[in-house]
């Protein structure tokens, strides 16, 4: 059974920095992408970045773009979201998802329907 546990949501001032961590267990990790996504209050859950198995290839949100950095570490089965610059509007649950990786990953990344599982959120709230 695959879990996925993010860790490292708080509070923070705006323009602080936060890192968000994503353990999984229960897959083969380095078969697997995986993506941030968050949803604030009152709104839809939207995508915010993702990163092939590989690490190769990252994707991000244009509201993360030069502010957020994904990573992984395939030793430790862990996915991080480095969130630096934050606004008040980042303000958020944020969840981990993970699906497995497909050739065709680059045209549906951003959609959650492709991603089988997920965490169970950590909330980011940035005071402003």
């Amino acid at each position: 059974q695959v879990e996925l546990v993010e860790s490292g949501g708080g509070l923070v001032q705006a323009g602080g920095s936060l890192r968000l961590s994503c353990a999984a267990s229960g897959q083969t990790f380095n078969k697997y992408a995986m993506a941030w996504f968050r949803q604030a209050p009152g709104t839809q859950r939207q995508f915010v970045a993702a990163i092939t198995s590989s690490g190769t290839n990252k994707y991000y949100a244009d509201s993360a773009k030069g502010r957020f950095t994904i990573s992984r570490d395939n030793a430790k089965d862990t996915t991080f979201l480095q969130m630096d610059s934050l606004k008040f509007e980042d303000t958020a649950v944020y969840y981990c998802a993970t699906g497995r990786q497909t050739p065709d990953f680059y045209s549906y990344y951003r959609r959650e329907g492709p991603y089988e599982h997920w965490g169970q959120g950590t909330l980011v709230t940035v005071s402003s």
